[in-house]
């Protein structure tokens, strides 16, 4: 068994579960930390494990290009190479490469690309990128899809949509054929239109995955958009499996996405706004630069219990990022990510207690009044 529902809440569509990798238990819903280059900015592997991160997130599409999988396969896949012994999960990189403007082109059989490192050309088909991440041996693989914009035209998401269901066929048959001990998800699209998004999702059912993920949201498009397709897509997953939204990390994004049945969570917000000297509280956003914190002797939360704020205040923060010291990104994301890691924990009890629509009402009041 790969996951198992433990705690529904009898008011909304939130559930909490348990995936179980060959790496160890992952409880849900969880928050990955992105480690885009086999490294969470700032953190190194020991101070993850000690925040007890259970899965963390790395990138197919740059992994690929640097450092190469003739490196990776030295150390006999990721977790070697980075030295991290818990899940991980890989994107296939189809975002990065569709987000490269002019830099490639889709073909039925896969896309072509330039590298943004080096100009180099390079091509990968649906059934590579699978090769690709069973070399990393990563837990979960994520299939290439054709990523199109929300606002990109009707007929831009309709083929975003053919090819996307067309690679998934094809990563699906030869995952299934190459490896035993991971798990792969299946992407749907469909751009901010409801008929798309419901046309790729029994697309995608009809193949048949080990989780199922929504894209192309948090990209740009309105909070009331968000909200509309999540509410409208997410309770039409398959109930049995995961459900991983990408990309998406604001608390109020991660409570609505919760309160519809997601799972899975990976942003590069904690990760960057600590190092741009923004802080996350359950009382709202601290922006650490700011000239009222050159004398304060408050840590950055008073009811938080990281390494952060249990031995420094805000105006010694405050004077790291001002002079632009490297222990400012480094005690920051200590605290943005305890924060993310801390908030799922917390979420995960209140769906325990029936009581997850209590605890988002709560989280949301203090939250939006700011510190």
């Amino acid at each position: 068994m790969f996951f198992e529902i433990i705690n529904k809440d009898g008011k909304t569509n939130a559930r909490s579960g348990r995936l179980f990798t060959k790496m160890g238990k992952v409880d849900t819903p969880v928050f990955m930390p992105v480690g885009t280059n086999a490294s969470v900015k700032a953190l190194t592997m020991n101070l993850l494990e000690l925040m007890n991160s259970q899965i963390i997130l790395s990138n197919t599409y740059h992994l690929y290009l640097r450092p190469g999988l003739d490196v990776i396969k030295k150390f006999g896949g990721l977790h070697g190479f980075m030295g991290w012994n818990r899940a991980i999960l890989t994107d296939s990189g189809g975002f990065q490469i569709f987000s490269i403007k002019g830099n490639f082109k889709v073909k039925e059989q896969g896309v072509e690309f330039k590298s943004h490192v080096d100009g180099s050309k390079h091509f990968l088909s649906p059934e590579d990128v699978v090769d690709i991440q069973n070399l990393l041996d990563s837990d979960i693989q994520m299939v290439l899809d054709n990523f199109s914009p929300h606002d990109a035209e009707i007929e831009a998401h309709l083929n975003s949509l053919k090819v996307t269901t067309l690679w998934a066929e094809r990563a699906r048959e030869h995952f299934l054929k190459t490896n035993k001990n991971n798990y792969q998800f299946c992407i749907v699209q469909g751009g901010l239109d409801e008929e798309l998004r419901e046309q790729s999702l029994n697309e995608l059912k009809g193949i048949g995955f080990d989780g199922y993920a929504v894209g192309g949201l948090s990209v740009g498009e309105s909070f009331s958009d968000f909200e509309r397709i999540v509410k409208f897509i997410v309770p039409g997953l398959p109930y049995e499996k995961p459900h991983y939204l990408m990309g998406s990390g604001t608390p109020e994004e991660i409570l609505i996405a919760i309160e519809n049945g997601i799972d899975m969570f990976d942003c590069v917000l904690p990760t960057r706004n600590a190092r741009n000297g923004t802080l996350f509280t359950y009382r709202g956003k601290i922006n650490i630069k700011q000239e009222r914190y050159k004398f304060d002797e408050k840590p950055i939360d008073e009811d938080c219990n990281c390494n952060t704020c249990k031995n420094y205040s805000r105006a010694y923060l405050r004077h790291l990022y001002l002079t632009h010291e490297i222990n400012s990104s480094i005690l920051n994301t200590i605290h943005n990510v305890h924060f993310y890691l801390d908030f799922m924990q917390k979420i995960r009890y209140s769906i325990k207690l029936n009581q997850f629509q209590e605890f988002k009402e709560n989280f949301l009041k203090i939250y939006k009044k700011g510190v």
